[in-house]
């Protein structure tokens, strides 16, 4: 390095370093231009709070009405008519085969 760059160096860093800054604060993670991003996301999380909220007092009051000191008769009923796989009388029940269905015989060639 030539003898007379010697002293502009540390402003040259010095430069370079608010130069970088700047940009950052413009189009960093957090920057100014990046607003209406955080915006969509800040929603989009809050919109997943809020269902995961309602689920978990869904699931707090079933499990509340399945203890012993406040058994709740319809809902025991239907858990256990659910894992055991039986239906009640009055039930409405269609039933849907899982299997595979079978081929269509293809029309013959010409």
């Amino acid at each position: 390095m030539p003898e007379w760059m010697k002293p502009y160096v540390l402003s040259a860093l010095l430069v370079l370093s608010v130069l970088y800054l700047g940009v950052q604060a413009l189009t960093g993670q957090y920057g100014l231009l990046t607003g209406d991003e955080r915006a969509a996301t800040l929603a989009k999380r809050e919109a997943t709070y809020l269902r995961l909220t309602e689920e978990r007092q869904d699931l707090e009051l079933r499990v509340r009405y399945l203890q012993t000191d406040h058994l709740s008769r319809d809902l025991l009923e239907e858990r256990a008519r659910v894992l055991l796989g039986y239906a009640d009388p009055a039930d409405h029940v269609i039933r849907v085969s899982l299997a595979t269905p079978v081929a269509t015989q293809a029309a013959p060639s010409l």
